[in-house]
């Protein structure tokens, strides 16, 4: 019993459950199938109204509840946002199973929507119960949770289908038993007392317990009582004066608006170095066209290759994309490369790539070039963002990564949002996915246009931008860290 109790005192524990939440909550075996499964029989839709009319509804509902979230996730200490995520994951996948016609699809599309915003809580959850120390370990370990879910959710996914042995159904209720299992961990998982901005004073204080544990409710409590510090109503009173309320009210009053002036102060430190700001535009440029990409490339597979007259490969290809993404993003981490001499340059060939890959499928004609295209596209964006990651992360602590991770993927968020009201929603131009795509390729080339000549200036006529010495360097992030990034893409 004293091992017990020990081990849910101990960084693991927290780490266990959100590894379970993390596995369980991603295995999602239709949604490779998205597209045959909402055109098909079951659901009878077409393809037009799937593309410009349901799936947008995706990235407007992300933008809208994308700052209420990021605040609530931190006010409410990211548990409850990590079980409403669960919850809401649960309904969205019941609304696709038991709803029919474009407005009860495009109400699902706004829930997997408010899904998608609350990501955020996963990893911030996290760092809030672990210590410093293994911040590495355990975020290693809930990334390769979510890399596994999704792959075993895509290699599943396509043995169910390929071999006939689950209806589009019957694969959505074995979905919603797995989310049953990630909502049991959810709630299982202990309560932070701490959070990055609106709950500080303990953390600020240092105060852990030596074993890697930051401190939840229970061990505030527990604490408490072993130092014979409860006290009834009356003592307390007894102890200590109004004055000293008083006094209190008025230092946390001050402490409040400190930390949200530092925080403004951070958020304009963070972006006035040149090299931040570079990779803070390249994130969001690249993070807008990736995400456009993913969601609606289903719908170009289908016109390629219908699937009323093919055997789709989308799950395997998803999985494949998966893995060597990861392995090319985990490979980076071994390179001795000087990426803030050659980092614009490179960003700039390699997205001229994804370019060269979206433009291949787009005219090919061919299921094959297009699966191929697609791995070669998302391991290259998976190669990028990590080496992007790195150098925006390295010597930065976490509150400032939080605000500059925020505002790259508010910045993607409002650039998707005008490409789908324009290019994508049937209230905009509505053009065919074909056109769609020649314009995500045309996209990707003139990133890569910008940023090669930008990094053929910089190191042919400056001399290499040094360092600024930045706070906490203890906190660095590990470019393998983030190797395994996986965005949001349609349920």
């Amino acid at each position: 019993m004293e091992t017990l109790k020990h081990w849910t005192r101990d960084w693991k524990y927290p780490t266990t459950l959100l590894c379970i939440y993390g596995f369980f909550s991603t295995v999602k075996p239709l949604e490779p199938f998205l597209i045959p499964f909402l055109t098909g029989p079951d659901k009878n839709l077409t393809i037009e109204q799937v593309t410009n009319q349901i799936f947008p509804v995706w990235t407007y509902s992300y933008l809208a509840v994308l700052v209420p979230v990021f605040l609530l996730t931190d006010w409410l200490r990211y548990k409850p946002v990590v079980v409403f995520q669960c919850l809401v994951l649960f309904s969205t996948t019941a609304m696709l199973l038991w709803c029919n016609g474009v407005l009860e699809m495009q109400a699902m599309q706004f829930t997997y929507g408010v899904v998608t915003s609350c990501d955020v809580a996963y990893f911030t959850y996290l760092y809030s119960v672990v210590e410093l120390k293994h911040y590495l370990k355990a975020t290693s370990y809930c990334r390769t949770a979510q890399l596994l879910g999704y792959t075993v959710g895509s290699v599943l996914g396509q043995i169910l289908v390929s071999f006939e042995l689950m209806s589009y159904d019957n694969i959505l209720v074995f979905t919603l038993v797995l989310t049953g299992i990630a909502l049991i961990g959810s709630i299982l998982l202990p309560m932070p007392k701490t959070s990055m901005f609106f709950h500080q004073m303990r953390s600020a204080r240092g105060e852990t317990d030596g074993e890697g544990h930051v401190g939840t409710e229970e061990d505030i409590q527990s604490d408490g009582q072993k130092g014979g510090v409860e006290l009834d109503g009356a003592k307390r009173q007894q102890q200590i004066p109004e004055v000293s309320a008083e006094c209190d009210n008025t230092s946390a009053k001050s402490s409040k608006t400190g930390r949200t002036n530092e925080s403004n102060l951070d958020f304009l430190q963070c972006f006035s170095s040149r090299t931040l700001l570079v990779w803070s535009a390249w994130w969001a440029l690249a993070t807008c066209g990736y995400n456009q990409t993913v969601n609606y490339v289903q719908s170009l597979w289908d016109y390629v290759e219908p699937s009323s007259n093919f055997t789709v490969y989308n799950g395997g290809v998803e999985a494949l994309s998966n893995l060597f993404g990861a392995a090319a993003a985990y490979g980076i981490g071994f390179s001795s490369a000087d990426w803030s001499r050659w980092g614009e340059v490179a960003l700039g060939a390699l997205s001229a790539l994804e370019g060269g890959a979206l433009f291949a499928m787009v005219f090919s004609a061919n299921i094959w070039v297009c699966y191929c295209g697609y791995i070669i596209f998302k391991s290259l964006y998976m190669l990028l963002i990590t080496i992007a990651m790195f150098q925006i992360a390295a010597g930065l602590n976490m509150e400032r990564y939080a605000l500059v991770f925020g505002a790259n993927t508010f910045c993607a968020l409002v650039l998707q949002t005008i490409i789908t009201s324009v290019v994508v929603d049937s209230g905009g131009l509505g053009v065919d996915i074909v056109t769609q795509f020649t314009v995500y390729g045309t996209y990707f080339s003139i990133i890569a246009l910008i940023f090669f000549l930008s990094g053929l200036y910089t190191t042919m006529c400056r001399k290499p931008e040094t360092e600024t010495q930045r706070e906490y360097p203890e906190e660095m992030f590990k470019a393998e860290d983030d190797a395994q990034i996986i965005i949001g893409t349609k349920f």
